[in-house]
């Protein structure tokens, strides 16, 4: 029993995934995790031997009893919650209050969900006359909780033994079949394409596995570790004096345990919770903006004769808002701008010498930004920019994946577990919360596989008397099943932050009536139509659906070339905003997917937000925003009212876009030593107290602290990070200072560390 408690501890400390390879951040955090256990299990040792050689006949029920709790509340990932416990139903009443329903309770409530991630392992076997070895030591991992396939290439044959390694796929590179098939005939192997499927196959059916941190460990199992000694000690015995003693003792043991788990995954915790650097940021902003300011005609000239203007040029030819014969020269002319090109979107990227002149034009910058769009897993990205925009937004509105078990069609993780679904969207709405104005409201697009979870989180979030509506979105959709009525609806539920929303009556037409129409047997001059119904049917109320050729010119394949399946019609969006917004209101959607949200809420002349974290960020959505500026002649944009407010002679912008650094990328780059065992007992309570972690920016010397951000990541944006640290906005920008919108003043030659020092120690 000695030997299966310390198996079944090990698993607590470093997950039942001991054979993980590759060079990905979850491989590095289960080494440092090992790393730790080692340093720790003999101290663990010393004190059950300690019990021991007072109770010698104590010792195989003291391991059977610490056994018995400890593999009840771990994953196979190491993560702390309701793994196995057939007796809590009974006894943890504590979650059954009066203000929580008991529908509420699932197993993973507590937790943080970080991912979902394939721990990839090498792997051998035998299929047909051959043996096939899958090598992969190299997966790179993925970051955040994108979605990726994997890919494999023949790396060498030896006699019967194939062997492949196995990658994350990159880019539109994919498993090159007919080159493999083609290498294996030159070496006398003669298999079929579908041999190889099967083969690839049976590698890959290696489970995915979540990943969680807990919000409390300590308090958690310390509370769970009570309960089961009291359903223990429940029981009808007489407890002598030598037998209650013993139980003390085991508790203690069973505590000292509980702390050092728990130092481990608070400090994880921390990590999570961490401010996030700002990084690879650039601009967008059409010439008008620049133009309008004084200097600005003096800065486009600069731009025009810049050695990277056809980086630019190219860009806008593959967008489409140039064609083959344009030339720049025609851009300004007699020292004006040009009325035909005044909504010509640059990028900072390609003028990053030229960027803090273009910036030190604006008296407030961050007031005449339109949007920010962030790439970065959702909660990161939330947590990160809440201080910044807490109490500021109006409206959000999200579309997150739905619980789908074939996701061949989407371009995110589907295929979630209802406990990991259900924590990963409560956890973001929890931080979503706070974002909105008192005012403000959200909806949440969901369909059957998950709205029934979608209404109760709102309901505990929010609260039932925040609820608005619940509105029906009707759509045709191709298909249908042998054994079930054809899906053609979605739900859309629509909560307010509090009784005092705005809220804007939206009228529709009725079927077959114009602006005029016949009721009550005279003409209404003022007719604005029906109320509307939380029914909203494509067939009378001209919504269109993903299915239909009414979305053909506005869908992403149409503007720039790239499909996203599950793009939603901008005529959603535009009702929504319409009904919940004015101008100049901030929007947010945290699973942007094809930015719609933003493209709408820009057209509308409201300000966005939009974070999103795979890697069509850079393939769809930030062109379809810079085409935005120009000017889109798709979706809402015929629209009557969105006429007057965006048109071809009044459209333009200015934005800001940068990625985040990520959990993954702070595990990859912290620095923790082994010496833990240096630090126990005295540091028992904070053993990570001593670490670098990403003290290594900071270098003292007799002058003071010099702050080298190089030394950790390339192209830190410290000026928007540290506005996201203070919640406060960028007011201006200069060469050697920057002024925010509480006052504080940076000059950036002289940083003082406690600025920053959230970002790099924790």
């Amino acid at each position: 029993m000695r030997e299966k408690f310390f198996n079944v501890l090990r698993d607590v400390f470093c997950g039942k995934v001991k054979d993980i390879e590759g060079q990905s951040a979850t491989v590095r955090l289960m080494q440092i995790k090992n790393k730790y256990y080692q340093h720790i299990e003999k101290h663990i040792e010393e004190e059950l031997n300690n019990i021991v050689a007072k109770y010698p006949d104590f010792e195989e029920e003291l391991y059977d009893k610490l056994y018995t709790f400890f593999h009840r509340y771990f994953t196979e990932s190491g993560a702390i919650t309701f793994a196995s416990t057939p007796f809590h139903n009974n006894v943890y009443e504590k979650i059954y209050t009066n203000e929580k329903d008991v529908v509420l309770f699932w197993k993973t409530r507590d937790l943080y969900y970080i991912k979902t991630e394939r721990v990839f392992r090498s792997m051998e076997f035998d299929y047909k006359d051959y043996r096939f070895y899958f090598d992969a030591s190299n997966v790179e991992g993925k970051r955040g909780n994108e979605k990726r396939s994997v890919i494999f290439s023949l790396r060498q044959v030896e006699g019967k033994r194939i062997v492949f390694e196995v990658q994350y796929k990159e880019g539109n590179k994919d498993t090159n079949y007919n080159e493999i098939l083609k290498e294996l005939k030159r070496k006398g192997i003669h298999l079929t394409e579908e041999d190889l499927d099967e083969v690839f196959s049976l590698y890959s059916r290696q489970a995915d596995i979540d990943f969680f941190l807990h919000k409390r460990p300590r308090e958690f199992l310390k509370e769970q570790f009570n309960l089961w000694l009291y359903q223990y000690l429940s029981e009808d015995h007489e407890w002598n004096l030598e037998r209650l003693n013993q139980f003390n003792l085991l508790r203690r043991v069973a505590f000292k345990i509980i702390d050092f788990i728990a130092q481990f995954e608070e400090e994880l915790v921390k990590i999570w919770l961490k401010p996030r650097f700002v990084l690879n940021s650039n601009y967008v902003i059409t010439l008008d903006r620049i133009a309008n300011k004084e200097g600005g005609i003096e800065i486009i000239s600069r731009i025009l004769s810049h050695p990277n203007i056809q980086e630019q040029i190219q860009e806008w030819r593959e967008l489409n808002i140039v064609d083959e014969n344009f030339k720049p020269e025609e851009i300004l002319q007699e020292g004006s701008l040009n009325d035909r090109y005044k909504f010509l979107p640059i990028d900072t990227k390609y003028f990053k010498d030229l960027e803090i002149e273009i910036l030190s034009l604006f008296d407030n910058l961050d007031e005449e930004l339109d949007g920010w769009l962030i790439k970065s897993e959702n909660f990161q990205a939330l947590n990160t920019i809440l201080p910044k925009f807490k109490g500021k937004v109006q409206t959000i509105f999200i579309d997150p994946p739905f619980i789908v078990n074939n996701s061949s069609q989407f371009l995110y993780i589907t295929n979630y577990k209802n406990a990991t679904w259900l924590t990963m969207l409560a956890n973001r709405l929890e931080l979503a919360k706070y974002f909105l104005k008192n005012e403000g409201s959200i909806f949440v697009n969901s369909d059957d596989t998950c709205g029934y979870y979608v209404r109760f989180l709102l309901d505990d979030i929010f609260g039932k008397e925040n609820f608005v509506n619940e509105i029906i979105w009707a759509y045709e959709k191709p298909g249908a099943g042998d054994k079930k009525l054809k899906n053609n609806h979605n739900t859309i539920y629509f909560y307010s932050k509090t009784e005092k929303y705005k809220f804007y009556t939206l009228y529709v037409p009725r079927k077959g009536e114009d602006a005029l129409t016949i009721r009550t047997h005279r003409y209404v001059t003022n007719y604005k139509g029906k109320i509307s119904p939380d029914w909203w049917n494509d067939f009378w109320d001209d919504i269109p659906s993903f299915a239909t050729s009414m979305t053909a010119k506005e869908r992403t394949s149409k503007m720039i070339g790239e499909n996203f399946p599950t793009q939603l019609p901008e005529k959603l969006l535009y009702r929504i905003i319409k009904m919940t917004t004015d101008i100049g209101d901030i929007v947010m959607d945290f699973f942007a997917g094809s930015g719609t949200t933003m493209a709408v809420s820009h057209k509308l002349k409201r300000k966005w937000i939009g974070i999103e974290t795979g890697k069509h960020f850079y393939s769809i959505i930030l062109p379809r925003m810079k085409k935005v500026l120009m000017y889109d002649d798709s979706g809402v944009s015929k629209e009557e009212d969105v006429k007057e407010k965006y048109n071809r002679k009044n459209a333009g912008g200015f934005f800001k876009y940068y990625e985040l650094e990520q959990f993954e990328d702070i595990l990859n780059k912290c620095v923790y030593t082994d010496k833990f065992c240096e630090r126990y007992p005295d540091a028992i309570n904070n053993i990570f107290e001593l670490d670098l972690k990403l003290l290594s920016t900071v270098k003292i010397n007799t002058y003071g602290n010099v702050i080298n951000l190089e030394a950790v990541y390339k192209n830190v944006d410290l000026i928007e990070s540290i506005s996201n640290i203070l919640g406060s906005g960028i007011k201006s920008v200069s060469t050697d200072k920057v002024i925010f919108c509480n006052g504080v003043t940076l000059h950036l030659d002289a940083i003082e560390i406690s600025y920053i020092k959230p970002l790099i120690y924790w």
